[in-house]
């Protein structure tokens, strides 16, 4: 009988975060789960670890790849789950009972998700995501891929990630699927997982690339929407703005103003 999740870690000389992450991994309270590593020939220490450690995995390679899309597609291809979760190094779940109260909601969409635990400079916050997804969301936004199932068959609906992006291709998936493809999606107002700002994308060096990337799939794929998008994003920041005003709700409280 196939699992009905399979969590895929991908690493890349990351020693430390690929042991933060396999920790939370193997010390879940509900383990009915497929778990994969997929590392890109590590030289630091973590092709030992995954070896050493070998009986904890459904699957391990520790090849050469392009980089993390490459790797995460290869994750996708050995996963037996009906739903997917990316659980990357150093990455890792809230606590050890976060597959345990959730595993049931793993049902029916495409796409679920939770909102994530973010710590940026040891500082944390929850970072929510919205009830309902739009176009103009993913221009500014997207999904975290730590805290978001994705139903196998998904990826035969839309794509895989495209390897030649180094920055954004999950989140050209995740607009391509709600957008293009109209993918069914949930979200479970929740915290799933624990996420660390300093990867790729955050790093300041590769803004100008994520910039690029992101800009040829806006323009290549989505230009018509684009012609009437920036206002669209201005007005929703007023709209939020004025929503989370103090004036605002008290002015809605006393009857002055309708909710809006």
């Amino acid at each position: 009988m196939k699992p009905k999740i399979s969590i895929i870690t991908v690493n890349y000389n990351n020693l430390e975060g690929l042991k933060k992450t396999v920790e939370s991994v193997k010390n879940q309270s509900f383990t009915d789960f497929e778990y994969l590593i997929i590392d890109g020939a590590s030289s630091d220490g973590s092709a030992s670890f995954i070896e050493e450690n070998e009986t904890l995995f459904d699957y391990w390679v520790s090849e050469p790849d392009s980089g993390v899309y490459q790797a995460m597609n290869k994750g996708i291809e050995k996963a037996n789950g009906e739903y997917l979760l990316f659980l990357n190094s150093g990455d890792h779940f809230v606590d050890q009972k976060a597959v345990e109260r959730y595993h049931h909601n793993i049902q029916d969409f495409d796409l679920i998700y939770f909102d994530l635990k973010v710590f940026e400079n040891n500082k944390p916050f929850v970072k929510s995501y919205p009830d309902e997804l739009s176009f103009s969301y993913f221009v500014e936004d997207t999904l975290p891929h730590p805290a978001t199932f994705i139903k196998r068959e998904a990826f035969l609906k839309t794509n895989v990630y495209k390897e030649d992006f180094k920055i954004v291709s999950d989140w050209k998936f995740f607009i391509d699927a709600v957008c293009k493809y109209n993918l069914s999606y949930k979200r479970i107002a929740e915290t799933l997982s624990v996420f660390y700002i300093g990867g790729l994308s955050s790093n300041p060096k590769n803004q100008s690339i994520k910039f690029k990337e992101k800009e040829s799939v806006l323009y290549g794929d989505y230009g018509i929407y684009m012609n009437d998008i920036q206002e669209v994003v201005t007005y929703k920041k007023i709209l939020n703005n004025l929503r989370q005003s103090r004036i605002i709700s008290l002015m809605v409280k006393l009857g002055v103003l309708n909710k809006f």
